[in-house]
């Protein structure tokens, strides 16, 4: 049976990133993804906001990654020429009651390391945002945005520069421990049927590496490892009520962080969205139904009291792969090598939602180090 060094499983931007890391280092390294492309699912589907680290508890690894990921990231698109903007966003108190949470995120962003943050009193804020509805807000000049799409492609083009094999519309099936790794067995692309050997194997898959988690042999309810998929859909505003926004506008999150509220979000050619909202889902579906504008515009107008509903018109949505049940605490990025579990050379990346993508790259980095701690790699 044919065997390789290291299989990737989720061609998502971590994914990518991971394979980027690992590869073109003397191991044979395959990337395996259900889909014809990459990126289709969590990693196209978002606000497309490079984050500066501002809403993790302090030593998490969803902090050290955002803030170390944010560096990363922007290094890379100056290096690589992906279309970025260093936008800046504001957290918006609307009222004096949520402005001790504000004032929370901002030492929490300093503690994390995260640079250049400020208060705004409220004439700081109608000066950076003239339209924005507020009593005072946290600026955060170095969160930014990104074209995902390119970054996606370019990841892709980089691994396979480095002697990546990717196989598109490859799902896997079946995984058995083996004296030598694990055997994966994959269907696709069309009726093919194979397997193949791996000494080590990285679950990136998203909202199915609870999935591919079981398929090893994990129990994920005593792992906490099951994945929650929560739906977030967006709205376009239509017309010149677009310019009214200058940059990233955010209201005091929501509790526990099931989302960062209905916030408002600009990209790169200038139009302006607001989203996500957060929904527990127990399918994957993709719509947006419009009879959700008008709780759209009842949460938004409270920071952009000019929104009217007929300014609003369906866009996308995305599903996050959340760890946490409803009603449950906050919970962290798990990122471990199941060696204590005795599955060696199995990497668990699972439940990597927001801010999956600004970690991406310095998740990538941290699978190869634990590869190579493991001399794997």
């Amino acid at each position: 049976m044919l065997q390789v060094d290291i299989t990737i499983v989720g061609a998502g931007v971590v994914g990518l990133a991971a394979a980027c890391a690992c590869s073109g280092r003397g191991r044979q390294v395959v990337l395996l993804e259900k889909e014809p492309g990459p990126g289709r699912e969590t990693s196209s589907r978002n606000s497309e906001v490079i984050h500066a680290g501002i809403y993790y508890p302090g030593g998490s690894l969803k902090a050290g990654l955002c803030v170390e990921g944010a560096r990363m990231l922007y290094d890379f698109c100056d290096e690589h020429r992906i279309p970025f903007k260093r936008i800046g966003k504001v957290v918006v108190a609307s009222s004096t009651h949520e402005e001790r949470a504000v004032e929370d995120l901002w030492r929490r962003g300093i503690e994390n390391g995260v640079e250049g943050l400020a208060m705004l009193t409220r004439s700081e804020l109608r000066k950076r945002e003239p339209h924005v509805s507020g009593v005072s807000a946290l600026l955060s000049p170095n969160t930014g945005i990104i074209d995902s799409h390119r970054l996606i492609r370019r990841l892709e083009s980089l691994a396979l520069s480095l002697g990546c094999t990717i196989l598109y519309s490859s799902r896997l099936t079946a995984i058995d421990r083996s004296p030598h790794g694990y055997s994966c067995r994959v269907d696709g692309p069309g009726p093919e049927q194979y397997a193949f050997l791996t000494s080590s194997l990285i679950n990136s898959a998203g909202l199915e590496a609870d999935t591919i988690a079981a398929m090893a042999g994990i129990d994920i309810d005593s792992a906490a490892y099951r994945i929650y998929p929560v739906k977030g859909e967006y709205f376009r505003v239509r017309g010149k009520k677009q310019a009214l926004v200058n940059g990233l506008v955010y209201p005091s999150p929501e509790k526990n962080l099931t989302g960062l509220g209905i916030h408002v979000t600009k990209d790169l050619a200038g139009s302006l969205r607001l989203g996500p909202d957060a929904r527990y889902v127990d399918t994957i579906s993709y719509e947006v139904n419009p009879a959700h504008a008008s709780a759209f515009l009842e949460r938004a107008r409270t920071l952009l009291p000019f929104l009217l509903e007929d300014d609003l018109l369906p866009d996308m949505a995305g599903i996050r792969p959340k760890l946490q049940p409803p009603g449950g605490g906050i919970r962290d990025f798990v990122i471990h090598h199941e060696a204590d579990r005795g599955l060696p050379g199995l990497i668990s990346l699972v439940g990597i939602e927001s801010p999956g993508l600004t970690c991406a790259l310095a998740i990538g980095d941290m699978v190869k180090r634990t590869l190579e701690e493991a001399d794997l790699l």
